[in-house]
C-alpha cells in the first residue's frame, strides 16, 4: 500500500442541482396532498361515526316518545270513563240522597215560573 492517502474526486455530479430542487417540490406536493387527503378522510370517517351515534340517539329518543304517548292516550281514555262516570245524573242522584240526605220533590214543591 502506498502511504500516500487517496483522495476520491467527482468529475460530474450525480444528479443535477434543478432537478433535486423539482424533485423536492414534487414530493414535497405529493406528501401535503397525501397528509391533506388522510386528514379529510379521517374527518369524514369521525363525522359519519358522529352521525350513526347521533341517528341511534335520536332514534331511541322517538321510541320513548312514543310509548310515553301511547301511555298518556291509555291514561286520557280512563279519564274519560271516569269522567262520563262522575256526570251521570243517576250517579249524582244517589250520591245526592246518600251523602247529603236529599229526597225527590214531592207534588207542589216544584214551582214553574212563567
Amino acid at each position: 500500500m502506498s502511504s500516500a492517502a487517496r483522495v476520491l474526486t467527482v468529475r460530474r455530479p450525480l444528479v443535477r442541482p434543478h432537478e433535486g430542487r423539482l424533485l423536492r417540490v414534487v414530493r414535497g406536493w405529493l406528501v401535503r396532498r397525501a397528509l391533506l387527503l388522510g386528514t379529510l378522510l379521517v374527518g369524514l370517517c369521525v363525522a359519519r361515526v358522529w352521525l350513526n351515534h347521533q341517528v341511534r340517539r335520536v332514534a331511541y329518543d322517538l321510541s320513548e316518545a312514543r310509548t310515553m304517548q301511547l301511555k298518556l292516550e291509555h291514561e286520557r281514555g280512563e279519564l274519560e270513563i271516569e269522567l262520563a262516570t262522575l256526570r251521570d245524573p243517576g250517579r249524582i242522584a244517589d250520591e245526592a240522597r246518600r251523602r247529603l240526605g236529599m229526597t225527590d220533590a214531592a207534588r207542589g214543591q216544584v214551582v214553574v215560573l212563567p
